[in-house]
């Protein structure tokens, strides 16, 4: 039975909040076609937020394997981000002051290795205290790493950042000019013209049918979102098989009651230590791809403000649950990126000879918080474990449906026959 031969069953199938977040993600979707179609969404500002989503869901991922499986709170989100961006950049940019000029892989492999080596000697420190120092020693590395980007002139250029990061793809076979190479393709919708309905009682009218051009810049995002599914794709398919685990039934142990595994004959202490490092290179990994796609990182990239969307984005999803942590991050970016929008919103209406207008110019900002911190009050009164808890996570495919609905025979003639 799969989503293609049967999918009313599917859906029937499915727990009331997995209807409801497939329900949204197509009714979004449709939204985002829509934009395509009028013209209102530019295809390669769309594949760039798809990139950001991903890049956000990335965090996610790497801060549920800390969070959601073994309970560490970790608020250095935007400290490891930062560390995979200036780790690249660092090495592959034209205006690094260390290195510069190598291949991006070279600046991924560095990245990351740092990343974990930094991890670890956090980690040696902190893993050992309790949640609540643990938190405050997690933030007080976000601001220092934050401050060492900012003021090492010599190290990371300081406040200007670092410009002329190449493409992920510089210096690769094919892809290195795929963008260029790519003829601009136009495509007519409507053939002749365009389409446009209108609401005259409303003043309102929307035009479909609008030419799609896709030119250079298109082909250019398109990599980067190619690039960031790869990267999403291995993350998820490695913390799913691991969340499944021995080693994951360990680390959700720790989180439940860290006495009990250590009495279990576990070394708490590494399993912290394994599972801080991994969701380390994870955020790392979301860095890496942040710089090839923006070609320019700066210490405003680091801003705690990206810690709290990521924590956001896991609390909305679920702690612990993967299929959570991607959904939480599309929504945050979602969010974000949607209210920037508001400020072009404005309503006009008549009261008697006067021209009302109302503009919600300078309010997508204060709009976008808003949006986040009803979200937060929403979920811990109505649903504290998240739009998508981790139990079925838990659960290897088919196991359930093995399970018999009664037993072949009855205890008597289990025994050997009815009595008489």
């Amino acid at each position: 039975m799969s989503w293609l031969s049967d999918p009313t069953d599917e859906f029937a199938g499915l727990t009331r909040a997995e209807q409801g977040v497939t329900l949204f993600v197509v009714g979004f979707a449709l939204f985002l076609v829509f934009g395509l179609l009028t013209g209102s969404l530019n295809p390669s500002y769309f594949l760039f937020l798809l990139g950001l989503a991903s890049m956000y869901a990335l965090l996610s991922l790497g801060l549920n394997s800390q969070w959601g499986y073994t309970g560490l709170i970790n608020f250095s989100v935007a400290a490891f981000f930062g560390i995979g961006a200036y780790g690249t950049a660092l090495m592959s940019a034209s205006s690094s002051p260390i290195a510069g000029g190598f291949n991006p892989m070279i600046g991924l492999v560095v990245a990351l290795v740092v990343a974990a080596v930094i991890a670890v000697a956090i980690g040696v420190p902190t893993l050992r205290l309790r949640a609540d120092y643990l938190a405050i020693a997690s933030l007080g590395l976000a601001e220092v790493i934050r401050l060492i980007v900012l003021n090492e002139q010599g190290l990371t250029n300081g406040s200007a950042g670092v410009r002329g990061i190449p493409s992920f793809f510089e210096g690769w076979p094919v892809l290195a000019t795929f963008p260029q190479s790519m003829p601009e393709t136009t495509i007519d919708l409507v053939p002749g013209g365009s389409v446009t309905i209108a609401v005259p009682l409303l003043d309102f009218g929307v035009t479909f049918g609008q030419d799609i051009v896709l030119g250079t810049p298109f082909w250019r995002a398109l990599l980067n979102v190619s690039l960031v599914f790869v990267f999403l794709g291995v993350s998820y398919a490695v913390l799913r098989r691991v969340h499944r685990s021995p080693w994951g039934r360990v680390l959700r142990t720790i989180r439940a009651d860290e006495d009990l595994a250590r009495a279990l004959g576990k070394d708490t202490y590494s399993f912290k230590m394994q599972s801080f490092v991994l969701g380390s290179l994870v955020m790392a990994l979301a860095g890496v791809f942040y710089a090839h796609l923006n070609l320019y990182v700066s210490p405003g990239d680091l801003d705690p403000i990206t810690t709290f969307y990521v924590w956001v984005a896991v609390i909305l999803g679920g702690s612990g649950s993967n299929r959570g942590a991607l959904f939480g991050g599309f929504v945050v970016v979602g969010i974000r990126e949607g209210t920037r929008f508001l400020n072009q919103v404005s309503f006009s209406f008549d009261v008697g000879a006067t021209e009302v207008v109302l503009s919600l110019t300078g309010f997508g900002g204060p709009l976008r918080l808003l949006l986040i911190g009803a979200i937060i009050i929403l979920l811990m009164r109505f649903r504290p474990e998240g739009v998508l808890p981790p139990q079925r996570e838990l659960i290897w495919p088919g196991t359930v449906d093995e399970v018999p609905e009664g037993p072949d025979v009855g205890v008597r003639e289990a025994r050997g026959g009815p009595d008489e």
